[in-house]
């Protein structure tokens, strides 16, 4: 069984809503459109208080590059273009629609029919993406038309599709690859031909075996596309660890994936480009999962962009008296929740209940230099070393040891005897250093 060749954990992969359907939420009485709901900068709004919009209607163009526009998840009028709070407290320009009933425009294909063939060529499959707001949904969020471009100089061989999902908790990709399979297969042969690759891999871990048959079905069907079952170790999804394990090929150090010949891309971000090219569908809804030991039960949810947490909650049976702790993402890479009336983004992947047991941390001891750090580092580096160079803000030691490579999976803390909080000396020294060599004069 295939996996990447350096450290890794094998955390309870905890998939307590694998078999919950995706259903439909409601939809929002009040959609909260966040300009800031991708990597890079914020898209400007091209509506007005007062204006009239319907579902999938562009409101705001990409700002930049690095950008990506967005679209109306709701039919309603605008009431109101400037800050809202974010999940984590920080205000940021939205555009907020009162919703009046539920049209949609109409270039959207609403029917459930599978579309098989590929009508556009490579440069209109990479503007339709670009037109439709497509991002990656894997967490990053960075726009997909650009990672479908790669520089001059950089040639792509692979498409890689990362269907791991190793977060413990998550499922949403999960059930995307068990009610639409052929959708992603689909997905992927347009980024293929996007790329002009003739090779496409799927890597799904092997505690999906429902998903590695349902999507093995369809690979005599499309030529170049193989899934390829992965042994379960987190961080198995990680860009560079998929890459390691698939193909074999490791990214240089601060080198992007494209180094190896491969563009990375997620299940979720997948079906978005199916939906974006073969249906005209911008991306302004998303799939995520509202799960937890203590949930009053456990939900995959299609929801509209803008979509406030706490109606996601409510809706799910409310939030349970347990928990302490809310996260947006899995308990390995996941963001804490401060603001429950935060709306939902492209990105969203879920709404995670921790009990007071799972999130009280352990009191910190003495490092024992066991090495148990570096053996489960996914990048080769030696936490407890960058961990003691951070607490006396060595910056020269830390760049020189690499701490620009570390992925913050958090592998070193979750294997840590003594409760070192290793991770939160190294994420902090990290973006330290990023800034110091990012403003460092050119040669």
């Amino acid at each position: 069984m295939k996996t990447f060749s350096i450290g890794g954990v094998h955390p309870n992969d905890y998939k307590l809503a694998a078999d919950a359907p995706i259903e439909n939420l409601p939809i929002p009485d009040i959609a909260y459109i966040s300009m800031s709901q991708h990597l890079g900068v914020p898209a400007i709004p091209v509506v007005a208080v007062g204006d009239k919009v319907k579902v999938g209607q562009l409101i705001a163009n990409a700002g930049g590059f690095i950008s990506a526009p967005v679209h109306s998840s709701v039919s309603g009028t605008v009431k109101k273009i400037g800050p809202v709070k974010d999940l984590s407290g920080k205000e940021v320009n939205t555009v907020t629609i009162e919703t009046e009933g539920d049209e949609w425009i109409d270039t959207i294909d609403r029917s459930g029919d599978i579309v098989r063939e590929i009508k556009l060529d490579s440069k209109q499959i990479i503007e339709r993406i670009k037109e439709c707001g497509v991002v990656g949904l894997g967490g990053a969020t960075f726009p997909t038309c650009v990672k479908l471009s790669p520089p001059p100089g950089c040639k792509a061989e692979f498409l890689i599709i990362n269907g791991a999902e190793c977060e413990p908790y998550l499922t949403s990709d999960y059930r995307v690859m068990m009610e639409m399979p052929e959708q992603i297969i689909i997905g992927a042969a347009i980024m293929m031909k996007a790329l002009g690759v003739s090779k496409g891999f799927i890597g799904v871990e092997d505690n999906k075996p429902e998903a590695i048959e349902k999507l093995g079905a369809f690979e005599k069907d499309y030529p170049g596309i193989k899934v390829v079952p992965l042994k379960k170790k987190y961080p198995q999804g990680g860009e560079k660890q998929l890459i390691d394990a698939v193909v074999g090929r490791k990214v240089p150090s601060m080198g992007l994936p494209i180094a190896t010949g491969s563009v990375v891309q997620n299940i979720g971000t997948t079906l978005a480009v199916y939906e974006a090219v073969q249906k005209n569908k911008p991306l302004f809804e998303g799939i995520m999962t509202v799960t937890g030991n203590c949930a009053p039960g456990q939900k995959n949810f299609r929801h509209r962009v803008g979509t406030p947490l706490s109606k996601i909650a409510e809706y799910a049976g409310g939030i349970p008296e347990e928990a302490v702790k809310i996260l947006s993402g899995g308990p390995m890479m996941g963001k804490a929740i401060s603001n429950m009336d935060a709306p939902t983004l492209k990105g969203s992947s879920s709404i995670l209940y921790l009990t007071e047991e799972q999130t009280k941390r352990k009191e910190e001891t003495f490092c024992i230099k066991c090495g148990k750090c570096i053996q489960a580092c996914p990048m080769g580096l030696e936490p407890y070393l960058l961990n003691k160079l951070g607490r006396i803000n060595d910056m020269e030691g830390l760049e020189e040891n690499r701490i620009f490579d570390c992925i913050e999976c958090g592998c070193c803390q979750f294997t840590c005897p003594a409760y070192i909080p290793l991770l939160d000396t190294i994420r902090i020294q990290k973006g330290r250093v990023m800034r110091i060599i990012k403003n460092r004069p050119k040669k």
